[in-house]
């Protein structure tokens, strides 16, 4: 009679347990939903707006990629190990560069998406502090809808987006192989990839008057 208390009570125990475990889980990717639904709203309405100039859709888009992106996080990441190879002086610049070289990557995609919308399918948490949010943009037009995964990061009460990952293809992934090539190609310099990413990035920055 003891020992089939005690296995009840400590089938109850795990069960508490397990049920405070799946609410905390429920929680993060509820939250991490919320996050990208308000994101993705204020972006499709700031963005893709037909009488708004580039230069004013560019700051619009680094406002927004600064403040619910982990910038350094994800540019430390791309960057991989010529990251410790590098002097404190070109992490500082590398990091500069390459908020500029994400706006000038997808910017002008936000113009062409006016009419569409984004529908939010599930979410799974990854870790404790990470959870990827599943996405389709849907087409006015009627076409297959593209697949967009976003991958979250949470910090205290925050979240911050840590990659994007369209149709399968991450955006931190391909990034950080076509860096690697450019500096293997260039005698495993990180000089070399700040004069790429400089002379891609100085037609923006001319538009732009910086």
């Amino acid at each position: 009679m003891i020992k089939r208390s005690i296995r009840s009570l400590f089938a109850t125990v795990v069960l508490i347990a397990w049920s405070a475990a799946a609410m905390a889980a429920t929680e993060i990717e509820t939250e991490g939903q919320k996050f990208i639904s308000s994101l993705t709203d204020r972006a499709i309405q700031s963005l893709t707006a037909k009488d708004i100039y580039r230069g004013e859709r560019v700051k619009r888009f680094r406002a927004l990629f600064n403040e619910h992106f982990a910038v350094p996080v994800i540019g430390e990441w791309v960057l991989g190990r010529n990251w410790a190879r590098a002097t404190p002086e070109k992490r500082t610049e590398y990091l500069k560069l390459f908020e500029d070289w994400i706006v000038v990557a997808y910017v002008d995609r936000f113009a062409e998406y006016a009419g569409e919308s984004l529908a939010i399918t599930r979410s799974k948490e990854l870790d404790k502090t990470n959870v990827a949010v599943f996405s389709e943009l849907v087409r006015p037009t009627g076409g297959a809808p593209v697949r967009i995964e976003w991958r979250v990061g949470k910090s205290d009460s925050s979240y911050k987006i840590t990659d994007l990952i369209v149709e399968g293809v991450s955006m931190s992934v391909n990034m950080r192989s076509q860096f690697a090539s450019v500096i293997q190609q260039n005698g495993g310099q990180v000089a070399a990839l700040l004069r790429v990413m400089r002379d891609k990035t100085a037609a923006l920055r001319k538009e732009l008057g910086e």
